[in-house]
């Protein structure tokens, strides 16, 4: 009998052929999916345009956002006649340069976007999961809390709540994220449901995987994709709410740079002196834009058909 390292042992399997040596990893293709993608490129360009503003917003702004001069109020921008290179993007009716305030509030907006989308996304996504794999009467309760809140206006009760307890920043942001939780929740629970009779659900619990386990390891990386598309939804959504707030009076309160709050209080000149609104309404369509096109390049690289 020959021994098992002879030359006679039989070998484990038939060799790998060239194409598969030469076929490009998993992290590989990913890369050239997400770097092929324009929606990711461009999305993601403007956004990191946008961070990067905002954080080097202290070395980057021409003026203090908060400095007022009033002989110098209503400058309008470089592409005007009487434009001036000292305020490029010109000044407010308090004479604060346009340029500087637009990179702070670029700053507000970020943050709130972003802080809102974790505080509903933990909300909803627990909500949602643990309504979708469990079922029964926990989907009962889920459901009628997840009615209760669609039932609610986001905007009248933001109004309300904000009046009442006041309108600092950190309460804005509170306020939105205690809202605008129930898309998280609605999808969540949704995908779950499609993932948790799954084969590879069922095999997890065959091997006696804890439920924890089987949720963040199995379900959860399978529903992560429309997890990334509702976060990115939101954090739109709460960038436009907080300049409706804003704009409304309700929002972050002066003489803070808030875009929302830019745009009201160039409301009574939009018919004399139209780029005070155009310039934070055209920094708030592009944070926006941006953020969808990144959230829907990302949902198409992600989605379990696209994996291979």
């Amino acid at each position: 009998m020959a021994p098992p390292n002879g030359p006679s042992a039989v070998t484990a399997g038939p060799l790998p052929t060239v194409e598969q040596i030469l076929e490009p990893s998993p992290v590989v293709l990913m890369r050239r999916r997400v770097f092929g993608h324009a929606g990711i490129t461009i999305g993601a360009t403007v956004l990191i345009v946008i961070f990067a503003v905002a954080l080097l917003a202290p070395v980057l702004s021409p003026h203090d956002p908060l400095d007022q001069d009033l002989t110098r109020r209503i400058i309008p921008p470089i592409w005007h006649e009487a434009g001036t290179w000292e305020h490029p993007l010109g000044t407010d009716q308090f004479g604060r340069d346009y340029l500087s305030r637009l990179m702070y509030g670029a700053r507000i907006s970020l943050l709130i976007g972003f802080v809102a989308m974790l505080i509903s996304g933990v909300i909803g996504t627990t909500l949602g999961v643990a309504a979708g794999y469990f079922g029964g009467r926990v989907d009962m309760v889920v459901n009628f809390i997840i009615t209760t809140r669609l039932s609610m206006p986001v905007v009248l009760v933001a109004l309300a709540v904000v009046s009442l307890v006041g309108n600092s920043l950190w309460i804005v942001i509170w306020v939105l994220g205690l809202l605008i939780w129930d898309r998280f929740a609605v999808v969540m629970r949704s995908s779950t449901q499609q993932v948790r009779n799954l084969d590879y659900v069922a095999a997890a619990k065959a091997l006696g995987c804890s439920t924890g386990r089987i949720l963040l390891t199995e379900i959860m990386p399978n529903i992560a994709n429309n997890l990334i598309v509702v976060a990115t939804i939101e954090v739109a959504h709460a960038v436009l709410l907080e300049a409706a707030l804003s704009f409304l009076g309700l929002g972050v309160q002066p003489p803070a740079p808030s875009w929302g709050l830019m745009v009201s209080e160039a409301k009574g000149l939009m018919f004399f002196d139209p780029w005070l609104i155009g310039i934070p309404g055209a920094a708030l369509f592009a944070l926006v834009l941006s953020i969808n096109l990144l959230g829907d390049g990302l949902r198409d690289v992600t989605a379990p058909e696209n994996r291979n």
